[in-house]
């Protein structure tokens, strides 16, 4: 079967709209491209990890739905605009048609993502390669709905925290663990006990697959089911590769989840939202930037072994 592409361009405030109707009149799929690809003008849309950046289109959008070769394309697009909400304030909409060219759409996909290689000795691969070296330490994980494949820099930069920091025999709690992948570099660096938290059940159901695959034994738990199963229990390194803003909130929680002398990694921060997130742990350990990725920062502090006793005033 073939298949055409239907591109229409529309300025911002139409595109999601225009996304919804033609899916709703029988696209078989839509997406939002820069209308200015390629050129000087183009636009990239940034947002922190797991969040969606602050709009979702360009000034100049350009709206591309998958139809079949048979369709009736004008048809289609004619009944999109009638289903738009809110109502477009026009009866027709200019539109070009590109042919699809028919392939193996699994292999295109999966050629798309290679082996990722970071810090000195760590491999992600994906489960249709093999491993480039497999002397390394090599994490099986495939692109999925849950956050984390080694590609964005804040899990990089946590990644090769671990790897410089090694945690044999010690305790590692991963606070939003997404896939889990940075349970798993804990685990393979020879960690005890790892626990890994989320507040997505699905992102939960992915790292058990994850580790699984990977031949690890890793809990995870939704935040609550962890503070019932471990509501007291301290670890020797505490990773949170979230946001910003959480992370401020947490501040209390994670610093609570240190134990004494042990170590706390944070990122998901922009280099400009450092001080502010030290900040908000100063008053439980200082937080200091331990490297810089494409304008990303991980912070890294540790827990003083016994609480700082106030300075003895002079009789």
């Amino acid at each position: 079967m073939s298949w055409t592409e239907i591109v229409i361009e529309v300025p911002l405030h139409q595109a999601d709209a225009l996304s919804d109707a033609l899916m709703e009149a029988g696209a078989l799929s839509v997406s939002v491209e820069d209308a200015d690809l390629g050129t000087d003008a183009e636009q990239p849309l940034f947002g922190e990890p797991g969040m969606e950046p602050e709009h979702t289109a360009w000034e100049r959008s350009r709206v591309v739905a998958l139809a079949p070769l048979e369709a009736d394309h004008a048809a289609l697009v004619a009944q999109a605009i009638a289903l738009c909400e809110p109502p477009l304030q026009t009866t027709k909409l200019p539109y070009t048609l590109r042919p699809v060219a028919d392939q193996d759409w699994v292999r295109l996909t999966q050629s798309q993502f290679e082996p990722i290689h970071i810090g000195k000795n760590i491999w992600v691969v994906p489960s249709w390669h093999d491993a480039p070296d497999p002397a390394a330490l090599v994490l099986e994980l495939d692109p999925g709905m849950a956050f984390g494949t080694g590609s964005h820099p804040t899990t990089r930069l946590c990644m090769e925290w671990l790897e410089a920091h090694a945690p044999a025999g010690l305790s590692v709690l991963d606070y939003g663990c997404g896939s889990g992948i940075l349970a798993l570099v804990a685990k393979k660096l020879g960690a005890q006990r790892v626990v890994g938290v989320d507040i997505d059940a699905q992102a939960i159901e992915a790292a058990r697959n994850n580790s699984q695959r990977n031949g690890c034994e890793i809990d995870y738990y939704v935040p609550d089911d962890f503070a019932q199963a471990h509501p007291c229990t301290a670890f020797d390194v505490v990773v949170a590769n979230i946001l910003s803003s959480p992370l401020k909130l947490l501040a209390p929680m994670l610093c609570g989840r240190v134990a004494p002398g042990g170590r706390l990694v944070l990122s998901g921060i922009l280099a400009r939202q450092a001080d502010e997130v030290a900040a908000a742990y100063a008053s439980f350990m200082p937080m200091r930037v331990w490297a810089e990725r494409d304008g990303w920062v991980a912070l890294s502090g540790t827990l003083p072994a016994q609480p700082p006793t106030p300075d003895a005033t002079p009789a």
